[in-house]
């Protein structure tokens, strides 16, 4: 039997990111809050001795536990979905922290267009797209959305510098852009000469010393190429664990509970009421009551959770009904790879968000009256830190083995760049979660089905910007490019992007979203579903900025909530709000 705790007044539902800036805002304001994470604690003093290529980059140490929790996948609702037994297209990380820890740090802004897809592309293109594709507007518009974007990075010192065709800022970054390289020099001439508009992408591994406006430091970069995947052990590469999670400790009002695995979200007449969890080590049951529950998990663990706990109306592929699982979207990669005969490049220095981009081809910022797609993506070139193991690029043609591998290796490790794009996804009505009928996880409960494959219209915008890639990367001198190209199916191997999105998409109505503009559940009063499942379709970015800002914004709605001792939702096809 389930042991009872003492009430509280929100509990959180993994603490990374978006848990830690709930448990912040909400701490400071007065409230009480308890964060229950499945994994274990950690901070920069764990990771002094990071610099383990094998056991990080390619065991994924900081990532979740395939062989303990895993989702089963299919290409289409045909085939049968089976069991991912090791991580590979995407790396959910685990323990405090979460992905915040392994991550980059490139942080950027989605765009106007992005939040209103469906009205502004029908508006300039009339219906570009078959009903197959579900995209639609997110209940929010940039404006609303703008102050909870300078929060974050107030928060996370992010340093950058002004995007000539990115989202209108009215303030500057709270510090200045990384330094920039002959690599990232050798790309902004390129495509000045091309007469596009490079700048010095956003970052979060700071350019110089910050303190935040909760009093957190952040340190200066020492731009060792041990970002991905790995911690940072001089707290340069801003994290949770350096900023809203200390802010939350400090408060006296934040309890945090490892190793704690949620498994159910209690719900009793239309509200949730806490939630029931299990204890990793000795298996013992849970319950932790709450006026506010608060789902922060990673986006597949945020929609699995929903389902098993039967909350909110499955997503249904064939009628189209329901919302929960609905609008899955990943990312596509176009780009082009150039080897060079001459040239040599410091490619094993470097860090996370060191590079430089144009988003001349991202979003509506080019016009696509005469193309067969919508959107587009930011092109970058990105000095993160080539490493011995995992960075093998050689030409076409080369043996996978033997003595002419080794030659190629050796010559172009220091002699091959990358121009490559993240290009958005839009979604499918074939592309979704639910649970799976068969497999079950160490507990019993069903795992998480992904079914996901590419569309035409990935492939048209991959082409397009693939393309471009290549052109950018002629203008820069390689002596031989090769353009990216696109299996005819999407795999769950090899690493592509942990970028997944959708699942509990917000909007203005509850017929065709799962949470309003707060992220707060239509179907579930005191229930909040905060991260990228929220997102309708994926952007020309990293996600984590927009994550960021709506989990600020969804601060300010849970506050409102407890401070008005109720909230009904205003049920409208205009802008939802509480009241």
């Amino acid at each position: 039997m389930a042991t009872k705790k003492d009430k509280v007044d929100v509990v959180t539902v993994g603490v990374g990111w978006t848990g830690g800036i709930i448990a912040a805002e909400l701490t400071k304001a007065g409230f009480n809050v308890v964060g229950l994470e499945r994994g274990e604690d950690r901070s920069t003093e764990d990771f002094q001795m990071i610099h383990d290529e094998y056991r990080y980059d390619i065991r994924h140490g900081l990532m979740q536990d395939a062989s303990r929790e895993t989702i089963s996948f299919r290409n289409n609702p045909d085939e049968l979905a089976l069991p991912m037994r090791q991580l590979g297209s995407f790396l959910p990380g685990s323990g405090v922290g979460g992905a915040g820890v392994h991550w980059n740090g490139q942080t950027w802004r989605f765009l106007p267009y992005d939040f209103q897809i469906k009205s502004m592309t029908d508006e300039k293109y009339g219906q570009k797209l078959g009903d197959e594709y579900t995209y639609q507007d997110w209940g929010i518009t940039y404006d609303e959305l703008e102050p909870y974007f300078y929060k974050f990075e107030q928060t996370a010192g992010i340093s950058g510098e002004e995007n000539p065709k990115g989202a209108p800022r009215k303030n500057g970054y709270p510090t200045p852009p990384m330094k920039s390289t002959p690599i990232l020099n050798l790309f902004k001439e390129a495509t000045k000469n091309m007469g596009l508009n490079p700048f010095q992408m956003p970052s979060a591994n700071l350019s110089e010393n910050y303190e935040n406006p909760d009093g957190q430091t952040i340190a200066q970069c020492q731009y060792c190429g041990f970002c991905e995947r790995f911690g940072c052990e001089y707290g340069a590469k801003s994290s949770p664990n350096v900023t809203v999670i200390p802010t939350a400790k400090k408060t006296g009002k934040f309890e945090l509970r490892t190793h704690s695995e949620v498994v159910e979200v209690i719900q009793e007449g239309g509200k949730a009421t806490g939630v029931r969890y299990v204890d990793v080590y000795s298996g013992e049951e849970f319950i932790q009551p709450a006026d506010v529950v608060v789902l922060t998990s990673y986006v597949l663990n945020n929609t699995r959770l929903l389902l098993q706990s039967n909350i909110g109306q499955p997503y249904n592929h064939k009628t189209g009904e329901g919302v929960i699982g609905k609008n899955y979207c990943y990312q596509i990669l176009p780009g082009a790879a150039g080897f060079f005969e001459e040239k040599k490049f410091n490619t094993f220095m470097g860090a996370g968000s060191l590079g430089a981009s144009v988003d001349d081809y991202n979003g509506d910022n080019f016009d696509h009256s005469d193309l067969d797609f919508i959107h587009g993506g930011s092109i970058s070139i990105t000095q993160t830190g080539r490493r011995p193991i995992g960075s093998n690029v050689t030409p076409s043609g080369t043996p996978s083995w033997g003595p002419e591998f080794k030659k190629a290796t050796l010559k172009y490790h220091n002699r091959t760049l990358n121009v490559g794009s993240q290009g958005a996804s839009i979604p499918h009505r074939n592309n979704y979660m639910d649970l799976d009928p068969t497999y079950t996880d160490f507990y019993g409960n069903p795992l998480l089905r992904l079914t996901y494959d590419f569309t035409e219209q990935d492939r048209k915008l991959h082409k397009h910007i693939s393309g471009v890639c290549k052109d950018i990367m002629s203008e820069m001198g390689a002596d031989i490019i090769e353009e990216a190209s696109m299996d005819e199916h999407y795999d769950i191997v090899p690493y592509q992007t942990t970028h997944n999105t959708g699942g509990v998409i917000m909007g203005g109505d509850s017929e065709t979203s799962a949470v309003n503009n707060y992220l707060q559940m239509w179907d579930s009063e005191s229930l909040f579903v905060v991260g990228a499942s929220a997102f309708a379709h994926n952007g020309g970015y990293n996600p984590t900025g927009t994550v960021g800002a709506l989990a600020y914004r969804a601060a300010d709605g849970i506050q409102k909530y407890l401070k008005q001792g109720g909230g009904a939702l205003v049920k409208s096809k205009s802008k939802s709000s509480l009241t």
